[in-house]
């Protein structure tokens, strides 16, 4: 009674389809959607192996054009790879390390990595992209945090010296990184912020 409460209400308003979404129609689902956000504080508590494997099935269950999975997947569980292309990092850009005074990592200071390659060119962008959404949908449900990175990418792929490490996540050939998820038991809960709804239209009959 009250979910249909709220929809009268809301089409009484006038009000979009959106308000129906989010207020009168939920669900796990949806909760964890809307529960999701961008944490750049971890615990310094390493995420469990079979809480990753999980997120990563989950993951490479999302959909992909032809089913072509164009995608490869590295899960870093080991601390000396973050640590060493940290150094690496900061031995370039000091000043990162030093505007944050909390600062541990270049991968927002988390504990395990997600990193995500699909083939050179860009084909395989959208596939990955759905892939990462999903991974980090799960890792929300499992009660962890992430962050979607661009930042470390473009570092690891341009310097020189951490060509090593890249070699050693063993990319299939023709591929090249995406992005990298960092994950792990968040430490704090950040505010949701402002989504634009003017940006959705309904195209409806005339």
């Amino acid at each position: 009674m009250k979910k249909l409460t709220l929809l009268l209400v809301c089409a009484l308003m006038g009000a979009p389809i959106l308000c129906t979404a989010q207020e009168a129609l939920t669900n796990p689902v949806i909760d964890c959607i809307l529960a999701r956000r961008s944490v750049r504080k971890y615990l310094d508590r390493p995420v469990e192996h079979e809480k990753l494997a999980t997120i990563v099935h989950c993951g490479i269950n999302a959909p992909s054009g032809m089913n072509k999975q164009p995608w490869a997947i590295r899960v870093v569980e080991d601390p000396a790879f973050i640590s060493e292309t940290t150094a690496l990092f900061v031995a370039k850009n000091p000043q990162m390390a030093e505007r944050d005074p909390d600062f541990k990592n270049m991968y927002r200071n988390a504990p395990n990595l997600i990193i995500v390659a699909s083939p050179e060119g860009g084909s395989g962008d959208v596939d990955a992209g759905l892939l990462g959404e999903n991974m980090m949908l799960a890792a929300q449900s499992l009660g962890l945090g992430t962050c979607c990175l661009g930042g470390p990418v473009q570092f690891l792929k341009r310097d020189e010296s951490a060509q090593p490490y890249v070699q050693r996540l063993g990319l299939p050939e023709g591929y090249e990184l995406n992005f990298i998820i960092a994950v792990g038991y968040p430490d704090e809960a950040p505010e949701a912020k402002p989504r634009d709804a003017s940006k959705v239209a309904y195209i409806t009959a005339p």
